[in-house]
């Protein structure tokens, strides 16, 4: 098990951009694909955007592909969810999650085994 702590978050004006951080111990964060989910009030949570274990694959939903950027930095246990042209449909409580997996990039909430607190991202119109 992996424990996670984001980062970075909180409130930007329309066309504002925020980088969130995803801090990673206790486990092997290498051999994990991690993702950045998120969950706007009274709406189910959604995959933004993921990364396999070795950074070369990733998976963005559509509405944030050209904006947001997921990389991750294995020498520092640290994953990272660069997120630029914010829209009002952004605000959301963004999670990291870890997926015990080196063979693909999951994208179903329950392929994630850990998750940390969360982080909220408010863009106001």
């Amino acid at each position: 098990q992996v424990q996670l702590v984001e980062s970075g978050g909180g409130l930007v004006q329309t066309g504002g951009s925020l980088r969130l951080s995803c801090a990673a111990s206790g486990g092997a964060f290498s051999d994990y694909a991690m993702g950045w989910f998120r969950q706007a009030p009274g709406k189910e949570r959604e995959l933004a955007a993921a990364i396999s274990y070795h950074g070369t694959v990733t998976y963005y939903l559509t509405s944030v592909k050209g904006r947001f950027t997921i990389s991750r930095d294995n020498a520092e246990n640290t994953v990272y969810l660069q997120m630029n042209n914010l829209k009002p449909d952004d605000t959301a409580v963004y999670y990291c999650a870890a997926a015990h997996t080196r063979v693909t990039v999951p994208r179903l909430v329950g392929d994630y085994a850990d998750w940390g607190p969360g982080t909220q991202v408010t863009v106001s119109s």
